[in-house]
Parts: C-alpha cells; structure tokens; sequence
C-alpha cells in the first residue's frame, strides 16, 4: 500500500493533463467552428448622416465613433442602427429638455480595435465640431486577446483629444460577449469573462480623461442572455431589437451630456 498515494497521485495528475488537453481541444474545435460562422457585413447603402427632429429646435451635432456598432452592421435601415434610435430619442426630447434638431453623422468603421480610434478623432473633428460624441468600442480588442490596459490606453487618448477639443463624450463600454450566440459554451463563457476585464480597463480609463461611462454589459447584458432576437442572425452583431436597448441605455448619459454642452 505504500505506493498507493504515488499511484493516486499519477493517475490524479493524467487525468487532469488529459481533461486539460479535452478542454484545449473543445475550444479549439469552437474557435474554428466561430471563424467559420457567416457574419453580418456593413449595408453599402447605408447612410451614415442623416437629421431627426424640427428645424426650428435647438441643434445637436452628435457623431458616433468605434466599431461595426457605430455604423449598425447587422440592420438594414439608419433607423434601426443604435445611431439612429439615439438621434430619435434625442429628437423627441423630454418635458425637460425639449426637442432637438439632431445632426447625426458616424465615422466608425467595422472591425475598428482603439488602435483605430486615432483616425476616426480626426474625422469626427473635421469642420463643425460635434457637441456630443458616443464611442462604441471594445469587442474586437476583447477578442483578439488585446491586453485590456493596453487598449483601454488608447481608448483614453481619443477620449482626452475630443474633450480638449471641447466636445461631450459618452463611452458605450465592451458589451457582454457572454451573451453571444456564435460561440458556444465553454467559448462562450470565457468571451464573458475576458469582455468584463476590458470593459473594467475601459472605464477606468475613460473617468480618468473626462468622459462619461455607460457599462453595456451590466445595464443590458442580462437582456441579450434571455433574448436571442436582440442579436442578428449571425449571433454576434446586434438586431433592431438590441440596438434599440443599447439606445436606451446610453441615452441618460447623452442628453446630460447634451445638456452640458449647452
């Protein structure tokens, strides 16, 4: 009996190795398996400036910067993009505020990292300059492996330029990749987890250079859990539907923003 703790020990530790190696293996196969996955692709069509609301109103330049979320990949119409049911919110105002006449306008691109968000200051700042500027960023550096300091950096940068320059942020942090349907388990509960560690990086960094923090996941993470209509057929990218309770969940923030812009 003497070597039965060295036997336990052994077959212990080639069990673990080889659910260890299952595990590696099972995550493998689901990465290959979400690289394969058929993804919304940016509508050509679609219009990224438009303006909502009388002419006779107040105006509001309001500009959306980021990732596939800024330009609405996975809708059709303007209407439906989370743009666009912020700028009607925005439009039909409150017995607080009023209506305003909302200028919209993104210069977001699909697949943008914070790397990207350099660029897209510098077109935001071109001409008229914005009151008010909802940046929708985080996913792609999540699933990358970006280190979540690292990019949340550059995310403060872009913050810290576009408030010097006098224009109102709003930060829809990393929403919860937890809740997408094109990674399969356990993929998919470590996309939430490591979503969660940027959008915590990400919202340090934003207080620190004067912007305004909206945590996506925590607000409507448990929406998009419950509710597979609020993404679009490809699992990954928002519907109307979940565009429309991210609209809702930044708007608070931007018409305080928009006030403080007055």
């Amino acid at each position: 009996m003497a070597g039965l703790p060295e036997r336990l020990t052994k077959a212990a530790a080639t069990g673990l190795l080889a659910g260890a190696l299952g595990g590696a293996a099972l995550i493998a196969g689901e990465l290959l398996a979400a690289k394969a996955r058929r993804y919304a692709k940016p509508t050509m069509g679609l219009a990224l400036r438009t303006s909502m609301g009388p002419l006779s109103a107040p105006p509001l330049r309001l500009v959306l910067l980021g990732d596939s979320a800024a330009v609405g990949v996975g809708v059709e119409w303007l209407s439906d993009t989370v743009g666009g049911q912020l700028a009607r919110l925005m439009a039909d105002g409150s017995p607080e505020t009023g209506p305003r006449h909302v200028l919209l306008s993104s210069v977001g691109v699909a697949g943008s990292r914070s790397t990207d968000l350099s660029t897209q200051v510098a077109r935001a700042l071109l001409g008229t300059r914005p009151d008010v500027a909802v940046v929708l960023i985080g996913s792609n550096d999540a699933t990358s492996a970006r280190a979540p300091e690292e990019a949340a950096g550059h995310l403060g940068q872009a913050v810290r330029r576009l408030r010097s320059a006098g224009v109102q942020v709003v930060v829809g942090t990393c929403p919860d990749l937890g809740a997408m349907r094109s990674l399969a388990p356990p993929l998919r509960q470590i996309a939430g987890l490591i979503g969660r560690r940027m959008a915590k990086a990400q919202a340090r960094a934003v207080a620190e250079a004067g912007g305004t923090v909206v945590d996506l996941a925590a607000e409507t993470g448990a929406v998009f859990r419950a509710d597979a209509g609020t993404l679009c057929y490809d699992g990954f990218h928002p519907s109307a539907d979940g565009y429309r309770v991210w609209a809702h969940a930044l708007y608070p923030a931007v018409a305080r923003a928009a006030t403080a812009g007055v």
